[in-house]
């Protein structure tokens, strides 16, 4: 019972790190990867599936506040709506592969708004976010860092 309460902790917490609120899921991580219950490999699955989920959320939030009324709530002029479009263009795709760093949650956002197509937005989310949680893991393991 103790190792279910604890994935599902695990789990919500990537979920909500990935979300604009203020959370950190590395020390949930380290702490369930403390009790030796559960593979390394699999609490990396449940993290990066829950910080993905996250992101998601961030993207679809990102995406309807890029119409019209969402840009004007967010001081969008249509000129800086149209740099933060050749900035995207040119950095943000690959800028995805960061979005596990401080300030990820921002390009997430603006890929949503930007409209990126979900499909590329998953895959490199995907992989910033499961080589984070794979780095954590080796450092837990005390194998780097």
């Amino acid at each position: 019972m103790l190792t279910e309460t604890s994935l599902a902790g695990l789990f919500v917490a990537a979920f909500l790190a990935a979300t604009p609120l203020p959370f950190q899921s590395e020390v949930v991580f380290l702490a369930v990867m403390a009790t030796n219950d559960v593979p390394a490999v699999v609490l990396v699955a449940i993290a990066s599936v829950g910080n993905v989920l996250g992101s998601c959320l961030t993207y679809a939030l990102g995406r309807g506040l890029g119409g019209v009324r969402g840009a004007r709530w967010l001081g969008l002029t249509p000129e800086r709506k149209a740099k933060a479009e050749v900035w995207f263009a040119r950095w943000g795709v690959w800028a995805l592969l960061f979005s596990w760093a401080p300030g990820g949650d921002l390009v997430v956002a603006l890929s949503g708004a930007l409209r990126l197509p979900l499909g590329r937005f998953l895959v490199l989310v995907a992989i910033a976010k499961t080589a984070r949680y794979a780095v954590v893991a080796l450092i837990g393991l005390g194998i780097w860092g």
